[in-house]
């Protein structure tokens, strides 16, 4: 017995090392969704690919009194890995800077464990659903794809996990409501005059009129919208002109806009839109406001996190649940939650007296029994959603 935990704890972790050092960005996930797929099959789990990439895997009643699902993201980022570990990413300007590696196998890893108690499932009318979810990391996200595939419908309740460096192994962040926040992509392009920097009088200088747009739109929105709404308007890239002595007729400055508020968020594409007409309006260029909505908050059920509580201390003990704030990040977890009521939790990954790494980062490096413990931790948030008369 104690040869057969050992043996399946080493499969995970290196099936984990595996795609960590394979990762595919959002809508690539090839590789990633065969390995997945693959290791199923051989399990005798029913499972269907997606169109593209992305699976759907179930387990448990084929025809359930109640349906709980766990969901995992396939994709990795556009990031170089620096970590120097040995099974870093074989994929230059790829890794898994956010963890989706652990995500999967956690989930790959508990549909594992629930296949083993298949009559079980099947005799209590419990039916679980994996979803193996593409492109979390684009908007608009994969969430989106597993909607409208209808893998959401039937289903009662959605659980997940999301990494989190800066709290320790074996400790899981919990909270009810809002844990994450609305994330858009904002992408703004000017175009006008160009022409030689000695002379600008005689151009409609659209770098300076780009400057203007990077630091006056920020804090003329916040100054527009409640400052309880949390807003942060953030550029990440700015773009314009490739010599020193001459004005660019065209340039763009890309960024997130992010916020805490549902309601605010419904509400600002539009204000945007004005804020940077009226700041580039002196200087004669013309502007373009790209606002794409990308992901609401993931708010948290009360009864899922009571759930993933009992588990926690089950599993970890009691010391191991840890409060947690609602962050500015973005997660499309928030458009299943939508449809299904459901929770994310965030699992720790950070050893203990260990270095604090950030998400989105080329040097991530996380403790690696974050993957055991998020499959248990997940097996036992699904177990303990089932009451002998449905959800808990």
């Amino acid at each position: 017995m104690v040869a057969d935990v050992e043996s399946r704890r080493q499969a995970l972790l290196t099936l984990r090392r595996d795609l960590h050092s394979h990762p595919e960005v959002s809508w690539q996930e090839h590789r990633t969704t065969s390995v997945v797929m693959e290791r199923l099959e051989a399990a005798g789990v029913r499972v269907r690919a997606m169109a593209g990439s992305g699976a759907i895997a179930d387990v448990g009643a084929a025809d359930p009194r109640v349906r709980i699902a766990l969901r995992a993201d396939l994709d990795a980022l556009p990031v170089e890995e620096v970590t120097g570990l040995p099974f870093a990413s074989r994929q230059q300007g790829v890794c898994h800077a956010c963890g989706h590696d652990v995500h999967t196998v956690a989930v790959l890893g508990a549909g594992l464990a629930l296949a083993s108690l298949q009559d079980q499932l099947e005799s209590r009318g419990i039916g679980v659903r994996l979803i193996f979810q593409p492109a979390e990391e684009s908007i608009p996200g994969g969430a989106h794809k597993v909607v409208e595939g209808g893998w959401v419908e039937g289903v009662d309740r959605i659980l997940a996990v999301h990494c989190d460096p800066s709290i320790d192994v074996g400790t899981i962040g919990l909270k009810v409501g809002p844990i994450t926040a609305a994330s858009d992509s904002v992408h703004v392009t000017l175009s006008g005059r160009g022409g030689h920097t000695s002379r600008p009088h005689l151009t409609q200088d659209l770098t300076f009129a780009l400057g203007k747009v990077v630091t006056d739109v920020p804090a003329a929105l916040s100054r527009r919208l409640d400052p309880r709404s949390g807003t942060a308007l953030v550029w990440g890239a700015v773009r314009a002109g490739s010599v020193a002595n001459v004005i660019p007729s065209r340039g763009e400055c890309v960024g997130t806009l992010r916020m805490l508020d549902s309601e605010t968020w419904a509400t600002t594409g539009p204000l945007i839109e004005e804020i940077v007409h009226a700041v580039v309006s002196p200087y004669g260029v013309t502007a373009e406001v790209r606002h794409i909505k990308g992901v609401p908050p993931v708010d948290n059920d009360p009864a899922a996190i009571s759930a993933m509580t009992a588990a926690a201390s089950a599993v970890l003990g009691p010391a191991a649940v840890v409060p947690t704030k609602q962050s500015l990040g973005g997660e499309d977890l928030g458009w299943l939650l939508a449809d299904v009521p459901g929770a994310m939790a965030r699992l720790g990954t950070r050893t203990p007296g260990g270095a604090t790494h950030e998400l989105h980062q080329g040097d991530l490096v996380v403790d690696e029994e974050s993957v055991l413990i998020g499959a248990k931790f997940l097996a036992a948030s699904l177990l303990n959603s089932v009451g002998a008369d449905g959800l808990v």
